[in-house]
C-alpha cells in the first residue's frame, strides 16, 4: 500500500510528507474494517480506494482558496478527510445526516489525531453558517441546482466559492445557473489510474 501511494503521488505531481502520506493510508485501513459492517462505500478493494478516494479528493486540493470549509453529504469523509489531512492549516466542517456515517468520522479524528475537522450530523438546509465559510465543497449532489439551492446560505457573501466534483464537464447544468452565481472556471482534473473524466466546477457567491 506504501508503494501504491507513492506510484500515485509521484504520477500526479503531489509531494506530501510521511506524517500525511501514513495518515492517509491509516484512513482507508479505518475505512476497509468499517466497511464490512457499515456499508459505507461501494469500493471494496483497499488499492482502488486509494486512486478512486485519495487521489480523487487531494487533486483538488491546489484550487481551493481560503481556510475554513465545509463538506456536504460527506459520507465516510469524501473529498473532507483526505483533504484536511493534506491542508492541516484549515478546517473542514463534515456535514452528513447519517449518523452511522458521523461515528465513523469521530473514530477517524480520534484515531488519525486530526484536530483540523469537525464532524456534524445535520441536514444540510438546517446547519447555520455561522460564521459563513470560504468554501462549500461536494462530490454527493446529483446536480449543481440542488447544491445550489440546499447551500446557497453557506458561503461568505461576495467571497465563498462553491466547489463541485463532476464527472464529465456539466454544459446543461452550467448554463441553467441561477442568478446570483458565478461560474469562476471549470478545471479538468487528472487523476492517476481513473477511467472517465473528472471536473471540479468553481462558483462564487455574488
Amino acid at each position: 500500500m506504501d508503494k501504491k501511494l507513492d506510484s500515485l503521488l509521484a504520477a500526479a505531481g503531489i509531494s506530501l510528507p510521511d506524517r500525511q502520506k501514513q495518515q492517509l493510508l491509516g484512513y482507508v485501513g479505518m475505512l476497509d474494517k468499517w466497511n464490512k459492517a457499515y456499508n459505507l462505500t461501494s469500493v471494496r478493494d483497499p488499492q482502488q480506494m486509494l486512486v478512486r478516494h485519495i487521489l480523487d479528493s487531494i487533486v483538488v486540493n491546489p484550487h481551493l482558496v481560503g481556510s475554513r470549509f465545509i463538506d456536504v453529504g460527506t459520507g465516510p469523509g469524501l473529498p473532507g478527510i483526505p483533504l484536511a489531512i493534506v491542508r492541516p492549516d484549515a478546517h473542514f466542517t463534515l456535514l452528513d445526516s447519517l449518523g452511522k456515517r458521523v461515528r465513523f468520522l469521530r473514530q477517524v479524528q480520534h484515531e488519525l489525531g486530526l484536530t483540523n475537522i469537525e464532524p456534524v450530523q445535520s441536514r444540510v438546509e438546517e446547519f447555520p453558517a455561522e460564521p459563513p465559510f470560504d468554501g462549500v465543497i461536494s462530490r454527493a449532489f446529483a446536480s449543481l441546482q440542488d447544491m445550489l439551492s440546499w447551500c446557497r446560505h453557506l458561503p461568505a457573501q461576495g467571497q465563498g466559492r462553491f466547489y463541485a466534483l463532476k464527472g464529465v464537464r456539466p454544459d446543461e447544468e452550467l448554463a441553467a445557473l441561477p442568478d446570483g452565481i458565478e461560474l469562476e472556471e471549470v478545471v479538468r482534473l487528472q487523476v492517476p489510474e481513473l477511467e472517465g473524466e473528472r471536473h471540479l466546477v468553481v462558483l462564487k457567491a455574488n
